[in-house]
């Protein structure tokens, strides 16, 4: 497809029309599908959202790729929740995603707990390191991003020139409501992380997620002793 929209060929008079035109989320996800086609992945963190439009998706391309930053620092629950995935959808290409240091080697080059000291250099070569990776040899990324989740987030459209990694990101669930996220969830009975039962709204790294007491703030867990709320994907 020569005609591909991508990072270098956007125009931001294309840009607005497409957004304009696209306004239901499945025709979101389905436009994704037909215009990259092998060439887009999904970044999933598998929180409720990532639950979500990892189903959606399967409905769409039961066969698409999706890509976890497995950082070796998650909690035992969300491991487990994506072996459930993996038998729920059986089709999908779960795709785990390293960084080129484990943890230990990390520790004996950097320091040990370097998320407490570093956090953005930790961040930087668990999670972004690897996605750059899995992003090199495609030209579009699909993210469960909603402007209810943050100040920053509020401006995210459909369709996004993602300057951080020079790929297009596509956000269908943009539009959705933390209600609207939990009741599709239990309407079609997803499996889904079981700390979201234990006020973890917004799930991470162990060592970074703290269970959050304010339910309107709900990515207040995340990173809570510093002046940080984004790892860094999500930034341009």
């Amino acid at each position: 497809m020569g005609d591909r929209l991508t990072y270098d060929n956007w125009d931001e008079h294309d840009h607005e029309r497409l957004n304009n035109t696209l306004t239901d989320f499945m025709d979101v996800i389905k436009w994704a599908f037909q215009e990259y086609q092998d060439k887009i992945v999904y970044a999933c963190s598998f929180g409720a959202e990532g639950m979500v439009l990892l189903d959606l998706i399967s409905k769409v391309n039961p066969q698409a790729t999706i890509v976890f930053l497995d950082t070796g620092l998650h909690f035992k629950e969300t491991y487990a929740l994506i072996d459930k995935v993996k038998q729920h959808y059986p089709k999908l290409h779960i795709k785990m995603a390293e960084p080129v240091l484990t943890v230990e080697q990390q520790a004996a080059e950097y320091g040990d707990k370097l998320w407490e000291r570093h956090p953005n250099l930790c961040c930087h070569m668990r999670k972004i390191e690897p996605l750059q990776q899995e992003l090199a040899s495609a030209d579009a990324w699909l993210s469960g991003l909603r402007r209810e989740q943050s100040v920053s987030r509020q401006n995210t459209a459909y369709i996004n020139q993602d300057d951080k990694f020079k790929r297009i990101k596509i956000c269908p669930l943009i539009h959705w409501t933390w209600d609207d996220v939990w009741r599709y969830i239990n309407l079609n009975n997803l499996p889904y992380n079981t700390l979201h039962d234990n006020h973890y709204p917004s799930i991470g790294c162990e060592m970074c997620t703290l269970p959050v007491k304010n339910e309107t703030d709900i990515r207040s867990g995340r990173w809570a002793n510093f002046a940080k709320q984004e790892c860094g994907l999500h930034q341009t």
